[in-house]
């Protein structure tokens, strides 16, 4: 099995998901090798959760990694899960549009995206600095 969808499907175990019940774990290599995981922690009032490849990203900022070679995402029903709207586009603020992201089918299937594939024309910097241009 590959070893950052068995450190995303590790990172389940300790989701809080007392609502959903649906648990989600994320593993993020960097460019050095380093490997951060994440878990879905959900709020009482939904907008506070945090999904499993925001927590992810934040372990590796918060120690000084901004360089991502590869995400791996699981659920618990091992469904296929693909990173939310808002979890591509925190991942474009770190990555290009190359950036696999795999994804667990379960009974050791992965289907595998990229970045770019799953969020075609992400708002970056670029974007900004064009519109900032056109004042």
């Amino acid at each position: 099995m590959d070893p950052l969808i068995e450190a995303a499907r590790e990172a389940l175990a300790n989701a809080h998901v007392p609502y959903s019940d649906y648990r989600v774990g994320a593993a993020l290599k960097t460019a050095d090798g380093t490997v951060y995981t994440g878990c879905n922690i959900e709020n009482a009032n939904y907008s506070n959760s945090l999904h499993a490849e925001e927590v992810a990203v934040a372990e590796a900022v918060k120690n000084g990694d901004r360089e991502f070679d590869r995400i791996a995402v699981t659920s618990s029903v091992r469904d296929g899960v693909t990173p939310c709207g808002m979890c591509r586009q925190t991942l474009a603020e770190f990555a290009d549009g190359d950036l696999p992201i795999v994804c667990d089918e379960g009974g050791g299937e992965v289907t595998e995206y990229t970045l770019g594939g799953l969020l075609p024309n992400a708002i970056t910097q670029g974007t900004l600095d064009d519109a900032a241009d056109q004042e």
